[in-house]
């Protein structure tokens, strides 16, 4: 039919929109950290928000690769579109958590981040929960590819998190973020070396 958008520029529309929200994530997580850099005296460091930053942004880039796998749409519809807006601005929101533009009212990030970790953890869960979908949406086929490590990784991770809601010690917060990087960073060193 002439005239019709063709699936692959459709996607390439989407993949421009998903680019601009997951860019403003890094920016926030990067312009974070600089803030921290510049100004440590002021920022009271505490190295569990760091470390979830950094799963954080790990969580970001990885979901950014992931979604190449959205060209295998046949037919974009707007509830798929909508879906990955959604998706992809639950990880802008994660990385807002993290770096908020003011400590105002906060000691420093760890009375911050301890104070905010339920919102925080709460967003994480959501993007992992969503992160099923969204794999679904590229075929049952793509799903089994990722073998019985990708439904076990996800739900560790939304247990770790969930436990990370009512954790108030500093050791168990740094117990959860050790185990939860580990995970992530295997995962995706063992599935996505090449698209």
């Amino acid at each position: 039919m002439e005239g019709a958008i063709s699936n692959l520029e459709v996607f390439t529309h989407v993949r421009v929109i998903i680019g601009i929200i997951l860019g403003l994530s890094v920016s926030r997580l990067l312009t974070g950290v600089v803030r921290i850099i510049q100004h440590p005296q002021h920022r009271n460091i505490y190295i569990v928000h760091l470390g979830w930053a950094l799963f954080t942004l790990l969580t970001v880039v990885h979901f950014w690769w992931f979604e190449f796998y959205l060209h295998q749409l046949v037919l974009w519809k707007f509830e798929a579109y909508l879906f990955v807006i959604f998706f992809a601005s639950l990880h802008f929101l994660a990385c807002a958590m993290l770096f908020p533009d003011s400590l105002e009212g906060y000691q420093g990030y760890e009375d911050y981040f301890m104070s905010r970790r339920g919102w925080f953890f709460g967003i994480m869960i959501s993007i992992f929960i969503f992160d099923f979908i969204d794999t679904a949406m590229k075929g049952v086929s793509h799903f089994h590819s990722l073998g019985a490590e990708y439904p076990l990784r996800n739900l560790v991770l939304i247990g770790l998190l969930a436990a990370g809601i009512y954790a108030r010690g500093r050791r168990v917060q740094y117990i959860l973020l050790t185990i939860a990087l580990v995970i992530q960073m295997a995962f995706i060193l063992i599935q996505f070396d090449t698209i």
